[in-house]
């Protein structure tokens, strides 16, 4: 693949565009990218129209005139005869330096910015604006206004999704649907605590079909966000409106106006994600202590990078684990730049593991808390895992914020086409779903296999299943990976059986279904090496029974993919 090219063109009077282009073709060139940098008066602009990728540095002089490098240009870019879409295999962005204690505040390069896209040019991101009097340069990209006192109409909350409004639930209007039980399906010894959670979705006006995947935007911790407002010197009660600085910029639809800061904490701020290089480079702008400011700077540094993968990223170090290492640093950070040095809460997707036909008004998932150790003290946990484990309906009324997007499977709705479904542990969820649903059209050549370690401990739903294949519904093939009896542990050194076996076991089947009888196979569940054990498995199938080389049974799982009757949903 040829490298990408970028090209970077500043108009610079005193030197400092210049200064700021050249490290950008630095940092460029850092990531592999290929890249020129130019004044924009000695670039051939005729030769825009070729280039697909552009940064332009402009700082503004005098009463919002362009640097002397780059009048010839502005003079050309400005040309009424230019066609609305001589730039529109372009994408570019523009960065304004200028000093807002002047009138037209970096004037060039917020016109620049609507010239080019007149001229067909695709933004990738908003004008960004530099100010000398600033003391980081860059401003924030918003302003809290603090409150004194709570505003006589309106109250806060998240914007969602009432009970028979018109449009479905979404991100920006989630459906805070009430939880019904949380139920921990493994056994009390076992070693990981696994819930089956349901909900109740009545009048939400959600619809979802096996396969789709609900998406619920989880919380932190009470005891985190106590902690993250006591180090940052926050009042948790303190109320604000959040205002951009650019009017092209709009508010995050997830926050209320007026927003508390233990709403901000809680609700939107990531501060249990492991953060990146950037958030220790605005750290350390932030940073008014000598000693931390230059530690900060070292990790931020191309030199730094093993440090801080090994205090970062090995241990799985937290946002709010690293501001309580950094705490002067933490308590001068101005709460105008949470947002631009935090990320956002993502949403955490679960394959849905009932089906409406069998559970009208209800959406099941099933969910592994997320649990384990490094070298820290304190165990790592999954934010939403962990936070939908410590919700307790029957101790009160909770609601979670959640919406369904299609997922990755699709299922045949002819009535004779076998399904043959692979689902080791959690990966079962979206098999439950499908069964539930196949049933109920009655819908038959159903078969599972299902992996887990003790038939005792982690064999989910193990009552339903049985019932089925007394029904004649389901044919069911567990490997319970840990169950091999002394003499065979003894005598294979303890080897473990998986659900990859079982489908050597059961190759004739396997391929009488898949050849013959046009069946659709499906896997989920853990991406590590089961998705290529299981193939493995399948090509070994096509040789054995089918008869086939190496190279026709390669091809013959490759027409599988691609017709969609060999599908996958896998997570890490």
């Amino acid at each position: 693949m040829p490298s990408p090219q970028l090209l970077v063109l500043f108009g610079s009077q005193t030197g400092t565009a210049q200064d700021v282009s050249e490290r950008l073709g630095r940092e460029a060139r850092r990531r592999r990218l290929g890249c020129r940098v130019q004044a924009l008066d000695s670039y051939p602009v005729a030769n825009l129209i070729n280039e697909p990728l552009v940064i332009f540095v402009c700082a503004t002089t005098g009463q919002g005139d362009p640097p002397d490098n780059m009048k010839n240009f502005w003079r050309f870019i400005f040309r009424k005869n230019l066609p609305s879409t001589a730039l529109c295999q372009m994408d570019f962005a523009v960065l304004g330096l200028g000093d807002s204690s002047y009138a037209k505040f970096n004037f060039v390069a917020k016109k620049l910015h609507r010239r080019l896209l007149q001229l067909g040019g695709s933004a990738l991101l908003p004008v960004c604006l530099g100010d000398d009097q600033h003391e980081l340069g860059l401003p924030s990209k918003f302003t809290l206004l603090f409150l004194q006192e709570a505003p006589s109409t309106g109250s806060e909350g998240q914007r969602v999704a009432h009970p028979g409004s018109q449009e479905p639930p979404s991100e920006s209007k989630p459906f805070l649907a009430p939880m019904i039980s949380n139920q921990r399906v493994t056994g009390p010894s076992h070693f990981q605590d696994v819930r089956l959670i349901e909900f109740d979705i009545l009048g939400s006006g959600i619809s979802f079909a096996a396969g789709d995947v609900v998406l619920i935007q989880p919380s932190n911790s009470a005891a985190h966000v106590q902690r993250f407002c006591q180090v940052l010197g926050l009042d948790p009660d303190q109320l604000f409106m959040l205002q951009p600085r650019e009017p092209d910029v709009s508010s995050p639809t997830r926050l209320p106006q007026p927003c508390s800061m233990w709403h901000l904490v809680s609700h939107y701020l990531d501060i249990a994600s492991v953060p990146r290089r950037s958030f220790f480079e605005l750290l350390a702008c932030l940073s008014l202590h000598e000693l931390e400011r230059e530690k900060l700077l070292e990790f931020s540094s191309a030199q730094g990078q093993e440090e801080l993968f090994e205090y970062c990223n090995r241990p799985r170090r937290t946002i709010l684990e690293v501001l309580c290492d950094f705490p002067h640093t933490a308590a001068a950070i101005p709460p105008d730049y949470l947002l631009d040095l935090i990320p956002a809460i993502r949403p955490r997707a679960f394959s849905i593991a009932s089906s409406l036909l069998t559970h009208p008004s209800r959406l099941q998932i099933l969910v592994a808390v997320v649990q384990f150790q490094t070298r820290l003290k304190e165990p790592r946990r999954g934010l939403c895992s962990s936070w939908l484990a410590s919700l307790d309906p029957g101790q009160g009324p909770v609601r979670v914020p959640l919406w369904v997007r299609p997922g990755s499977l699709a299922f045949p709705e002819t009535p004779d086409t076998p399904v043959i479904m692979v689902g080791p542990g959690t990966g079962v969820a979206p098999f439950r779903a499908a069964i539930q649903e196949r049933v109920a059209r009655g819908q038959t050549g159903n078969f599972l296999f299902f992996g887990c370690r003790w038939r005792d401990q982690d064999f989910y739903w193990e009552a339903e299943w049985q019932e089925l294949e007394k029904r004649d519904c389901l044919t069911l093939v567990p490997a319970f990976s840990r169950e091999q009896p002394p003499a065979l542990f003894s005598a294979l050194q303890e080897q473990k059986v998986y659900v990859q076996h079982r489908l050597r076991e059961l190759g004739s089947l396997v391929w009488e279904l898949l050849d013959r009888q046009g069946a659709y196979f499906y896997l989920a569940g853990n991406a590590k090496s089961m998705p290529a054990d299981v193939s493995e498995a399948l090509m070994s199938i096509f040789q054995e029974e089918g008869g086939l080389c190496s190279l026709d049974a390669a091809a013959y799982l490759a027409r599988l993919q691609q017709t969609r009757r060999f599908q996958t949903e896998t997570w890490a």
